[in-house]
């Protein structure tokens, strides 16, 4: 047997109390630390979430602001093309024409690069309300609710319709 004598119970598996714990004061310095580091720390983010707004809303500017651009960038050799045209008075009435056919491929293309395509029914195909706006009904010999002829083209802008293209319809056979 030893002479050790025994800890008491709590003693033995408690640890040794920090210099906060014991001193009050220390423990409110430490706290008032943490608190400005958190509270600098939600500054700052609240600031970058702040700025991330900001550029998102003057892109958002930006993107509205120039979204034609490209747009009008491909209507420049057009204009280019009708500015020669009149530029040059006299000329022969099949140079013109042939002038006048070679502009308006450069239009389609120009159309057609920016998404902007025709609705051109052909006769006999069937009419549809959401891209085709019908003038008149016609009697012809062909079905009902059928294209007769295209008095306007019409034109798509990605799948949403610019504007109908204007028909007459095969009216019901009687």
């Amino acid at each position: 047997m030893t002479n050790e004598t025994p800890l008491p119970e709590d003693a033995a598996g408690a640890p040794e109390p920090t210099a906060a714990e014991l001193n009050p004061e220390i423990k409110i310095a430490e706290l008032e630390g943490r608190l400005a580091e958190m509270s600098d720390a939600y500054l700052r983010a609240k600031a970058e979430v702040e700025n991330t707004r900001r550029r998102s809303e003057e892109e958002l500017a930006k993107a509205r602001k120039f979204a034609i651009e490209g747009f009008a960038e491909s209507m420049l050799p057009v204009m280019d093309s009708l500015d020669a045209a009149i530029a040059t008075p006299g000329t022969q009435v099949e140079a013109m024409l042939e002038g006048v056919h070679a502009t308006r491929r450069q239009l389609a293309s120009a159309l057609e690069r920016n998404k902007v395509v025709e609705v051109n029914p052909g006769p006999g195909s069937k009419f549809d309300p959401h891209q085709h706006q019908a003038i008149s009904v016609v009697p012809a010999e062909q079905d009902a609710n059928t294209v007769v002829t295209v008095l306007q083209k019409g034109f798509l802008i990605a799948d949403r319709v610019l504007r109908p293209a204007l028909v007459t319809v095969a009216a019901p056979k009687s």
